[in-house]
């Protein structure tokens, strides 16, 4: 095996998903704690002293306890080297959330016991599905009161259609959670909620025939459940079958408690061990092999000012194949030229370490300029090639942005150009009219508030928002038509993008109809572009 081979070999890439609240990045922060790369875990929610999760690095983040923007995060742990891709939970940020998805081998879901598959996480569990994403199920909250955990496997198997692999079975939950049991191995790991993950707990073997010893660990009542619930498990539920869980048709199930760092470390464990290191990816009908010695990464982010220090904006690229050697010329695509990637670098959230080099599996942000868009691709110029662009999704909500302070239209210009650049807002401008005020079109609202407040705290801008009453997108596809000659409804809005394309936004699906049966010949086209 050469060393190419082994570097890639021992990468596993994946990204952790789930419902707002149900311990994503919790569970994302412990598996930090293992492998060294933080000494403490930051409280996702509390009070304004307390840490705040390294993953959530944007100052809103940190305000409101949730994740706005992805994160990118690498470690060792037990020879792996370990990329993690959180991403957020709130369904206004799916879209960052689904280009992330792009650039992952495999997915942690995490659904909280007491509430179980709740709307976003089936959203998510949809665009897994498509790319047949394997998917590793962590159950968290197990200290608390929880729903029947055969309900909550019936819910995974009926909603998802996939099927269930426990590879630990709960004992009780809540005040009466004395631990799990492992399937495979015939063992107990007793909980405790004076655990914090200072030390490995360690299991005790005990087979569930063990009537004396299993009284002792767990008392006589939850004994005699236990037993009867893995008999049903042994005989009725699925086999376990890792070719299934790599095509994403079976999903290892753990129980556990993310935020008593119960049950991570075991979680964490099986998963290495059953996820696979990083996968081919397409190139039109040519499948590119991570082992492939030449070079090939897509872009999957772009992010402005994610350190007021540095006040730079970075690209962050999925490594597809090969080995990136800093200080080498590359291939872009798009442009048709050769190009260096400058100033390479891995990310614990905000914090940087320049590199010298990087693997396919691996994530890398370099500086940029303003030349890269999402899903451009950069290669060996000796093998090019070219991954298949990531859909932009059709914005459903529309407001009209302009500044408060005439003197700072330089700055206002270049904030909603460079946030809009990152690819969660899309901007637009009605016809003749210049950039003193935008249209700003999202698929979430709170994409809104992300924008004033980084308009404020990152450009010093203070911006007047009017909503507007669209949510429905249409590019005009005839590149001769006369718009101000179209018959349309008064509540239908005419509106360019910054290339001059023609765009139509509607208040009703009732309005698009109307605009295709009053004008013969007229072409609209979906608003999902790569």
């Amino acid at each position: 095996m050469t060393e190419l081979q082994k570097e890639i070999g021992r990468r596993r890439t994946f990204a952790i998903i789930s419902h707002p609240d149900a311990g994503k990045t919790t569970l994302t922060e412990k598996f930090l704690l293992y492998g060294g790369a933080i000494q403490t875990a930051g409280s996702v929610k509390g009070k304004a002293t307390a840490k705040h999760a390294v993953s959530d690095w944007m100052e809103l983040e940190k305000q409101r306890g949730i994740s706005i923007t992805s994160s990118v995060m690498q470690f060792e742990y037990d020879g792996y080297c370990i990329n993690i891709l959180d991403t957020p939970g709130h369904q206004d940020f799916s879209e960052d959330t689904y280009r992330t998805l792009m650039a992952a081998d495999s997915v942690v879901m995490v659904i909280d016991a007491a509430k179980g598959i709740e709307a976003q996480t089936r959203k998510l569990f949809k665009v897994c599905a498509m790319r047949h994403i394997p998917i590793f199920t962590f159950i968290n909250k197990l200290d608390r009161e929880a729903r029947d955990p055969f309900e909550l496997l019936d819910q995974l198997e009926k909603e998802f259609g996939i099927g269930t692999y426990p590879v630990n079975w709960p004992i009780g939950c809540g005040v009466s959670f004395k631990g799990v049991f492992d399937r495979d191995k015939r063992e107990i790991l007793s909980f405790s909620e004076m655990h914090r993950g200072q030390d490995k707990i360690k299991p005790t073997p005990c087979d569930i025939t063990d009537i004396e010893k299993m009284d002792e660990l767990i008392g006589e009542y939850q004994r005699a459940e236990l037993v009867d619930q893995i008999e049903l498990l042994d005989g009725a539920s699925y086999e376990f079958d890792l070719e299934k869980v790599r095509k994403g048709e079976l999903t290892p199930v753990f129980f556990g408690s993310a935020l008593t760092n119960f049950g991570v470390e075991p979680f964490l464990e099986n998963f290495l061990k059953m996820t696979t290191p990083p996968l081919p990816r397409l190139s039109g009908d040519k499948e590119i092999s991570p082992f492939d010695e030449n070079f090939s990464a897509f872009a999957f982010k772009i992010q402005a000012n994610m350190n007021k220090n540095h006040r730079d904006r970075i690209t962050f690229f999925r490594i597809c194949s090969g080995k990136f050697e800093r200080g080498a010329d590359y291939f872009h695509m798009q442009q048709g030229k050769m190009i260096r990637l400058s100033q390479p670098q891995q990310m614990m959230a905000e914090e940087r370490q320049i590199i010298n080099e990087a693997y396919a599996g691996d994530i890398i942000g370099v500086f940029d300029p303003g030349i890269y868009s999402i899903g451009d691709t950069v290669c060996s110029p000796k093998n090019k090639v070219q991954f298949e662009g990531i859909p932009t999704f059709a914005p459903e909500h529309f407001s009209m942005i302009e500044q408060k302070d005439s003197l700072k239209r330089k700055q206002f210009v270049k904030g909603v150009e460079q946030i809009a650049q990152e690819g969660a807002i899309q901007i637009f401008h009605e016809p003749n009219s210049g950039m003193e005020r935008v249209i700003v079109g999202v698929v979430g609202v709170l994409q809104f508030e992300v924008l004033e407040h980084r308009l404020k705290n990152e450009y010093n801008v203070d911006v007047i928002r009017n909503d507007l009453p669209y949510s429905y997108i249409r590019w005009v596809k005839n590149k001769d038509v006369d718009i101000k000659k179209l018959n349309l409804t008064s509540d239908t809005k005419w509106v360019q993008d910054f290339k001059g394309n023609n765009i139509l936004i509607f208040t009703s699906e009732w309005n698009i109809n109307w605009a295709i049966d009053k004008n013969e010949g007229l072409i609209l086209e979906d608003f999902n572009r790569n």
